[in-house]
């Protein structure tokens, strides 16, 4: 009889020996090293990445997450790659292969002989161009192989007593800037403050993209009548105001992922 989901995907891990896990904090991730560590205990380190376009917060969960579990950790400080600086519309391969090339090399000063990574069969069918960077690095992505979904892992994830099973997704801060618009420090932090204002009023699902000096925030359309409760909606204003923006709208069409991928040739959505 076949094991669990969850069992095979320990056992896939097993059989690798020794790992090195690209750990961001999020669903996918979080259940693989909980895994990982299950299966090859101290044979495994999660490996995450801080770039200025990952926000703080993103880190400290993380850091969090192994700490809870006693999982080993590193995290790898980068700049902005210099081939993104324009925000290419391959910008999300041109990042992946540059962050696991260096997530690569510390695996394999740390005698890690596979780096493994998140990635779901629900992938396959959206636009993930970063994949393509995975395949040519030949990082491993055990659930992927193993057919799971993303509904599957967040069931998996709650089974095991995981926090993060319920946790919203989360892209990084690229994607809420326009393609060929360059990249600053000082615009990635504005977009930051922005969001962590949504965050601190528990306003979840939610995206601030950035079009000059117009923040252009993205809910779930069920947000909207609690948004537009004035008490709210003036507190949004004031505070998104403050992070640098001179107009703050609401995108009717509700909060939808990549929705800048509109622009892109092929409409990819």
């Amino acid at each position: 009889m076949r094991s669990s989901p969850y069992q095979q995907l320990v056992l896939h891990i097993k059989a690798l020996r020794r790992v090195a896990v690209a750990f961001s904090g999020g669903v996918d991730s979080s259940l693989l090293v909980y895994a990982a560590h299950e299966a090859l205990g101290n044979n495994v380190t999660a490996i995450t990445v801080h770039t200025p376009y990952i926000p703080d917060w993103e880190i400290d969960e993380a850091r969090f997450f192994t700490a809870q579990y006693h999982i080993a950790h590193e995290v790898i400080e980068l700049a902005i790659p210099a081939v993104i600086t324009h925000n290419p519309p391959d910008r999300c391969y041109l990042c992946k292969k540059e962050l696991f090339t260096a997530i690569q090399r510390r695996a394999a000063e740390l005698g890690a002989t596979t780096v493994i990574e998140g990635s779901n069969k629900d992938d396959l069918y959206d636009y993930r161009p970063g994949m393509r960077a995975l395949k040519e690095l030949g990082i491993a992505s055990p659930m992927l192989a193993e057919g799971m979904g993303k509904a599957t892992i967040r069931a998996i994830s709650r089974q095991v007593g995981l926090t993060t099973w319920d946790k919203p997704a989360y892209a990084c801060l690229l994607s809420r800037i326009p393609y060929h618009t360059e990249i600053t420090a000082a615009e990635l932090d504005r977009i930051a403050k922005a969001e962590m204002v949504l965050r601190d009023l528990s306003i979840a699902g939610a995206r601030v993209r950035s079009h000059g000096d117009i923040a252009r925030i993205e809910v779930p359309a069920t947000l909207f009548p609690a948004l537009l409760q004035t008490e709210l909606r003036t507190t949004l204003i004031e505070k998104i105001k403050s992070c640098g923006y001179v107009y703050i709208t609401l995108d009717l069409e509700g909060y939808k992922t990549g929705s800048l991928n509109k622009l892109l040739p092929g409409n990819h959505e």
